[in-house]
């Protein structure tokens, strides 16, 4: 018996609502691993909005790739880890992107506040489009099938 996740459980997994956590390699140090928000339809690419000069921003620019991983937080977890390069970077962010990010996280009422309080690192930001190449899942309530 297999733990894994199919093609569509890992697709469909991975395009639900969870924090994710992005890994980007350092050079001479572990990688910078922090939460992020994402956005992924199956088929699709891995997105993620940041600050272009943040450490994040500027780790994924040099290395052209990123790490992501989401899981449930309550058993029987499961989660989903894929990694692969940065295959486009969009600036300025596009607002119906931004706010349909801020409203998958938020809601409807607690985006629009976000998007407003937020206004001003619009001009900074980028989205950084990951293509996934691998992936590692496993989904531990197929222990008990």
């Amino acid at each position: 018996m297999t733990i894994s996740m199919t093609r569509a459980e890992r697709e469909a997994f991975l395009s639900e609502v969870h924090i994710g956590v992005l890994s980007v390699q350092q050079d001479g140090r572990g990688p910078l691993t922090v939460p992020v928000w994402y956005a992924y339809e199956p088929g699709g690419m891995v997105n993620v909005i940041t600050g272009e000069e943040s450490k994040k921003g500027e780790l994924i620019k040099a290395s052209g790739r990123f790490s992501l991983c989401a899981q449930t937080e309550n058993a029987p977890y499961k989660y989903v880890s894929v990694e692969g390069p940065v295959v486009k970077s969009d600036k300025p962010v596009d607002p119906v992107e931004r706010r349909a990010m801020a409203h998958r996280y938020l809601g409807e009422e607690f985006g629009d506040l976000y998007i407003q309080a937020t206004e001003a690192d619009v001009e900074g930001s980028v989205v950084f489009r990951m293509a996934p190449e691998s992936w590692f899942t496993a989904d531990f309530a197929k222990q008990f099938a």
